[in-house]
Order: structure tokens, then sequence, then C-alpha cells
């Protein structure tokens, strides 16, 4: 089964500094439909103005990832990580019992482009920790390319929830395929491009949550296509 959510579905609102779309429900956007798939609790796509962001403020017992598809993020936090995300790096915030941080795009004159992601933990109350790793576009053209997982496997940032998370680069044509085990789901984000998935054509800023399907076969309809890939529990 195939549940898409498209691009022009999602909540969100557009600030001046930023343009945000929320597929699960968020902030003021409220969708009883929507509130997450399995531990997924947040997919917010934001477009961040040059020289503005988002100021300090909290957040806890959740692991939140961020994804950089154009521009660059500047990041610090309470623990004392300060960085700026790029392009094919991915970050991961494990905010526990607590975490201060801001995000800013430290741009003059380009806006960046970016996912963030947020995953419920499977125990509350963890130490608060960050990780940053980047992953050459090579290591995820015509591939899977584990990014994210909860033993930190195959040199992807290590997260405390079984999760898999892969991204991928497909030339227009090229397919990967993957196949989920018994009881396992999977959340599937266009970040570029298009593709069709198991007959369902999804295209750039489209979602999907998907159940009772083995065999995932993707085939990209662009070139550059680029998504993610959620494997849940």
């Amino acid at each position: 089964m195939i549940n898409i959510r498209r691009s022009e579905e999602r909540g969100g609102g557009n600030y001046g500094w930023l343009d945000t779309k929320y597929t699960f429900s968020f902030n003021n956007y409220y969708d009883p439909n929507f509130m997450g798939f399995r531990n997924l609790r947040v997919i917010n796509e934001d477009f961040v103005e040059a020289n503005q962001g988002f100021g300090t403020h909290g957040h806890a017992n959740m692991e939140i990832i961020t994804y950089v598809i154009e521009g660059a993020l500047a990041h610090k936090d309470s623990t004392g990580g300060e960085e700026v995300l790029r392009p094919h790096e991915v970050q991961r915030m494990t905010a526990g019992t607590g975490i201060q941080h801001s995000e800013f795009n430290p741009s003059k004159t380009e806006k960046v482009h970016l996912y963030q992601i947020w995953i419920l933990p499977e125990t509350d109350g963890l130490k608060p920790g960050y990780e940053q790793t980047y992953f050459a576009p090579e290591t995820k053209k015509g591939r899977l390319k584990l990014v994210a997982s909860r033993g930190g496997d195959d040199g992807s940032v290590k997260i405390n929830q079984d999760v898999k998370l892969y991204s991928s680069i497909l030339a227009n044509g090229e397919t990967v395929s993957h196949t989920l085990a018994e009881n396992r789901h999977a959340w599937i984000q266009i970040v570029k491009g298009a593709i069709n998935l198991n007959g369902e054509t999804l295209n750039a800023s489209d979602g999907a949550a998907i159940s009772d399907e083995r065999l995932l076969e993707i085939k990209s309809l662009a070139d550059d296509t680029e998504f993610l890939l959620f494997d849940l529990n």
C-alpha cells in the first residue's frame, strides 16, 4: 500500500524570511490525518532567505536530521557543536534531555533550501549529542547509500531509533530496488526530479508512506533525481 503525500497538499506558509512546507502537523498547521508516520514525526521543507535564520530555541526528546539541498546553513548548539552544513552532508542532533540551538543562512545573497526531519527516539532522556558527516555525491549515484542508522553502519550517522535512512541520486531511466523486511515500513521523500515507485509517479517534494509492500522498485524519470528513503519499524 502506497499513500502519496503530494507537495501541494502540505501545510506551511511564507513568513518573508522563511518559506516552509509541512508534510505532517506542525506549528499552527494541524491535520489529524497527518500526525507523522511510524517514528517519523516531522518532515519540513524550508527555504530560508539570505542573512536570516532560526534564533536560539530548544528541543527535547527528539532525533533531528538536517539535510541541505542548496546553499549553506550555519549551526550552533549548547553541546558546543558549531558547524556549517552544506549539500551532501547529514547532520544528526540528539535533543535528549534538552538542547538549545540556532540555524542561520550565512549567505548575503542566496537562499538555503533544506529538509528538517524529526524522528521519535527509542528512549527519552538521552544525553544531548551532535554528529555531521559528508557523503560524496559519487557514493549515492546509482545506489541507495545508507546515511543514518541505529548502529552507525557503513559510516552513517548514528540515530537513536530503529530507522535506516538512505540517500540516492539516479540518472534518467536508472533503477534501484529495496526490500522491506517483514513488518517494516518505508517513507520516500523526493528531493529533486521524479520517480516511478511500484507504478506510482512521484515528483519533486512529493512523499509517500509505504506499508505491506515487500519490494520497492524505484525508477528515475528525470536527470539527477535525488530522494531520501526511510526504512522504519
